[in-house]
């Protein structure tokens, strides 16, 4: 048997659970150590972490729904993730008036790479979380809600870690984000999820979404541990630990009549 027959034969996709669990350790293993970090480790893990966990996304999406999941995640999230990032940074539309450091590393057009498979990574989760509960524009807004929900958490850390900064001198703010971050990020992540959810077909049967609610739970453990404890700020906890975390319940709740997740 040639050496492409070979490839073409192996059974790749069947691999990709041990793949997925792989991921989900590696991303452990970055973030555990995170909060007693600082300066250039910090940095280093915080972009390397967003990578493991991006691929360990892509991993889930290819074993549960197939290579066409993958394509659509990559094009959906990175794609216009990257638009608004940076017409969001020029022009403080929608997510209101900031500027990127050179913290995250390798810039694309001033967006920082890194950026886009942030939003493909967790984006993944929260197509997860509307094909749960259904699909259309009201299972679009439930995903959406699930990454202004993550974002309570993200935007506080990432100013903590000087990767952006906001420039606006209105209010009003919550935990030193301005609230028109929110509103942005809900009506893009209404568009993104809407489009994944018309481009990603269900899972397949008996390939559970164990993996995407393990990384689910692990976020909102993580963070609320970080904020609460290390960070020594609990209001960013008071208010994303509940959001979250009411929200993934609602969700779980809501589909709790399906089979296997």
């Amino acid at each position: 048997m040639s050496v492409p027959t070979a490839l073409r034969a192996y059974d790749w996709r069947a691999r990709l659970p041990t793949a997925g669990l792989i991921g989900f350790a590696a991303v452990l293993a970055l973030q555990v150590p995170y909060p007693l970090l600082s300066g250039e480790g910090r940095r280093v893990v915080t972009i390397w972490s967003v990578v493991a966990f991006f691929l360990t996304s892509c991993a889930h999406a290819w074993w549960s729904r197939g290579l066409r999941a993958v394509a659509a995640l990559v094009a959906v999230c990175v794609g216009i993730g990257f638009v608004a990032e940076w017409i969001g940074s020029k022009t403080g539309l929608p997510f209101g008036n900031y500027d990127y450091t050179d913290v995250l590393g390798l810039r694309v057009l001033g967006v920082p790479a890194v950026v886009p498979l942030a939003w493909a990574m967790f984006g993944w989760l929260a197509l997860l979380c509307a094909q749960r509960v259904g699909g259309g524009w009201s299972a679009a807004a439930v995903g959406s809600f699930v990454l202004v929900a993550w974002d309570l958490f993200l935007d506080p850390q990432m100013v903590r870690l000087d990767a952006w900064e906001w420039r606006d001198t209105a209010g009003p703010w919550l935990n030193a984000i301005p609230l028109v971050n929110s509103v942005g990020w809900f009506a893009v992540g209404v568009v993104m999820i809407r489009a994944l959810l018309a481009l990603v077909p269900a899972r397949v049967a008996n390939r559970p979404d164990d993996l995407g609610w393990m990384l689910l739970g692990w976020t909102l453990f993580a963070e609320t541990l970080l904020f609460a404890v290390f960070f020594d700020n609990p209001a960013v906890a008071l208010v994303g630990t509940p959001v979250l975390g009411l929200v993934l319940l609602a969700v779980y709740r809501l589909g709790r009549t399906e089979s296997a997740l």
